[in-house]
């Protein structure tokens, strides 16, 4: 079938992206859904910084590759063999795809699947091979997912139904934002009433794990950003205090708890400097290869701390999907303040440039013209 979607051309692309245009709006040709795989039609897909990471060229992906790894749609076929959806639900798409047969997947979560990871590095699905062509030659899917589009093929074990309760908006989210904030909460940082935790970064992914610390009882939670209208808002959702990056080491705060949500290493070393004896940093942002932080293991040792890498938040998406949807359903995760702004697919360029300021904390492209 035909399909709208957006491709990034070259990687490394000097901004303003809206300028230079290394995203393409091109038509393609999508492949039938083979055996394992369902059709899905695009209903929205958020704008994460994983993807501006892979336009600006820290996280190289091979080109052209029809971008977008967060992602919620309609199920429209089934491959064959695929027998627990049906046409009609809604689905949660979600960019590292589980085997669930490889070591990692029997690590509860705390390693992503080996072969997910290396579909996603060859620009391929879980089940193999691409479905995406333009003018004869093959377009590489972006994280198994593809988002960036009217319609995606994926492999089954890409996404996770959700209720009809649950609006396209909402599931949108759950896929990157909120697995990956939430989970660095509650899975890699396992929060626990009466701790104090400091989120540094307040994108997607770090008001995401504002708001999951923040749906806890007896939380001190204390948010961190360059922008004061994030601090702002981040006082207005609960958190206690809030600082600028400058302030923060002489704020005399300890954490039990740090997510660094910002992917750069200055970020990381300051959470690490107000890290309390025992605390834990958790550190989910993708900073550029060379981008090297200093830790001092006797600092470490002395002080009982401890430095965890939390991909995906560490999660299991089947399993934590349903948990941050009930959080959402009670009213303890107002997951619509995520969102900064709903756009348009032909805006795309613009978005990356919106995140590279670190004006956005969540963009959603809505499609079928509900904007």
């Amino acid at each position: 079938m035909q399909i709208t979607g957006a491709v990034l051309e070259e990687l490394g692309r000097q901004g303003p992206y809206a300028e230079t245009l290394p995203i393409t709006l091109s038509q393609l040709e999508l492949d039938e859904p083979g055996a394992g795989e369902i059709l899905v039609r695009i209903e929205v897909a958020g704008v994460c910084h994983s993807d501006l990471s892979v336009v600006n060229g820290s996280r190289p992906r091979p080109v052209p590759m029809l971008l977008g790894h967060e992602a919620a749609g309609i199920v429209e076929k089934l491959g064959e063999g695929v027998t627990d959806l049906r046409v009609g639900q809604r689905v949660v798409i979600t960019f590292i795809p589980r085997c669930g047969s490889c070591e990692a997947c029997a690590k509860d979560g705390l390693a992503p699947c080996i072969n997910g990871s290396a579909s996603n590095t060859a620009g391929s699905l879980l089940s193999g091979g691409m479905r995406l062509h333009r003018q004869g030659q093959d377009v590489f899917h972006h994280l198994g997912a593809s988002g960036f589009a009217d319609h995606a093929v994926v492999d089954r074990r890409s996404v996770v139904p959700v209720d009809e309760d649950v609006p396209a908006r909402i599931a949108a989210v759950l896929g990157c934002a909120v697995l990956t904030g939430g989970g660095a909460v509650i899975n890699a940082g396992r929060l626990k009433a009466g701790e104090t935790i400091v989120v540094i970064g307040l994108g997607g992914v770090g008001m995401a794990a504002l708001l999951t610390a923040l749906a806890h009882d007896g939380i001190h939670a204390i948010a961190v950003d360059a922008r004061q209208d994030k601090l702002d808002l981040a006082l207005t959702l609960g958190a206690e205090q809030a600082f600028l990056p400058q302030d923060l080491v002489t704020s005399g705060v300890h954490a039990d708890l740090v997510v660094e949500a910002v992917g750069k290493s200055v970020a990381f070393e300051s959470g690490l400097n107000v890290l309390a004896p025992g605390g834990r940093l958790v550190t989910v942002g993708l900073p550029a290869p060379d981008d090297l932080a200093t830790v001092s293991p006797l600092t470490l040792v002395a002080r009982g701390q401890s430095i965890i890498g939390s991909y995906l938040g560490s999660s299991i998406a089947e399993r934590d999907i349903p948990i941050f949807v009930e959080m959402w359903r009670s009213g303890r995760l107002p997951l619509e303040q995520l969102v900064s702004a709903e756009i348009h697919l032909s805006d795309i360029n613009r978005a990356m440039d919106d995140l590279g300021s670190g004006s956005a904390i969540r963009q959603l492209i809505i499609f079928d013209g509900k904007l």
